[in-house]
């Protein structure tokens, strides 16, 4: 339906939200964390007889925020200007901060929104943002340090074999296996795969120039995810400068509002944004320019079923994570998941918005 005939129809009537707590299939931990479930928290907004929905993965106290401080704000507002109430919901939170669990609130509301504008207007929110790339390619993304080494090669060497022709995995636990593990995951992908690994910030800066020499070295590792702490700006620019040659240093899945990724982009190669954190597909897009400004490369932070459609949209994009616990989720609770092709995921331009249904009857079993 043209957006003109439904201008007069699609001021936002409900905002619904939900929590699943998912467990994982096995125990996982990273260089610095243990977990061993995920909470989504769902937001489901509807108006002109459409309903869009969005999610973040958070804790149900974000779902708390939605209801007691978000519906109220978008309640009514015109679903054809996502922007709008955006930036009423930016306003509301002032006195609670802007930042973290705010922020992944705001997030799921605004990727709900958008996926709903896209169903009002018949087309695929890939093509609604506009498409810089008609692909996203993806890297698979897990390799937690709480698995064993025949797990481990399992895991990435099944994602080589289905033609994802990069991976990543989690070090820094244990410094004493993390030579036999990156080995062994080399040994798993074969000579012609990229490489990754993400120690979540548990070294220290000499610590971590080590690491990255001898990975670079021994296994050509081409990419390191926050090889010390995320606060730890300066750190990340000495070893972006000094690290060796071949190797990107990459940072920012913790980001949450645009002056945050003014500062990281000035200190790594590649800068990381996750779009269910950061104040969702409105937000997202800012980072984009942010990007361009700096003249670096883009990575997308996980929730694949989401980044998918915002990344086509972003002119510096390298790759999006396909990371392990969101893909299993996502393709858990909703219908219409794209999956890897060639290793990258392509938006279906027949599927209106995210193109995602929701599995009420499975996600029943999860809800908090």
């Amino acid at each position: 339906m043209a957006a003109t005939s439904m201008a007069v129809d699609a001021a936002i009537e409900r905002v619904a939200v939900s929590a699943y707590e998912i467990p994982t299939d096995a125990p996982e931990s990273d260089g610095t964390l243990e977990w061993d479930s995920t909470t989504l928290v769902l937001v489901e907004v509807a108006a002109g007889g459409e309903r869009g929905l969005g999610f973040t993965y958070s804790d149900r106290a974000a779902a708390t925020l939605v209801e007691g401080k978000l519906a109220g704000v978008v309640h009514g507002l015109d679903a054809l200007s996502p922007q709008a109430a955006w930036a009423a919901m930016q306003q509301q939170v002032r006195n609670l901060g802007q930042q973290a669990l705010a922020a992944m609130a705001i997030s799921a509301v605004d990727i709900a929104l958008w996926d709903l504008k896209a169903k009002l207007l018949g087309v695929a929110l890939a093509d609604l943002l506009g498409r810089f790339h008609a692909e996203v390619p993806v890297y698979g993304s897990g390799g937690f340090t709480s698995y064993s080494n025949e797990r481990l090669v399992e895991q990435l060497g099944g994602w080589a074999g289905d033609g994802i022709p990069r991976v990543k995995m989690k070090v820094g636990r244990d410094p004493d296996a993390d030579i036999g593990r990156v080995r062994a995951a080399r040994g798993a992908v074969g000579p012609n795969v990229g490489l990754m690994v993400d120690a979540n910030g548990a070294w220290q800066r000499k610590q971590a120039l080590g690491w990255m020499e001898r990975f670079r070295e021994e296994f050509d590792v081409t990419y390191v995810e926050e090889p010390v702490s995320s606060d730890d700006l300066d750190g990340l620019r000495l070893l972006r400068d000094r690290g060796p040659g071949g190797m990107c240093v990459a940072a920012g899945e913790y980001g949450w509002d645009l002056p945050y990724f003014a500062r990281m982009a000035d200190c790594v190669d590649i800068q990381q944004a996750d779009v269910t954190r950061c104040g969702g597909i409105t937000g997202l897009l800012r980072v984009d320019a942010v990007c361009k400004a700096r003249s670096i490369p883009f990575s997308a932070h996980c929730a694949p079923a989401i980044s998918a459609h915002a990344c086509c949209a972003m002119e510096t994009l390298a790759h999006l994570e396909y990371f392990h616990d969101h893909v299993r989720i996502e393709s858990l609770l909703f219908d219409g998941v794209l999956s890897p092709e060639g290793g990258a995921l392509c938006p279906d331009p027949s599927r209106p918005g995210l193109g995602l249904e929701l599995r009420r009857d499975v996600a029943e079993e999860y809800g908090l």
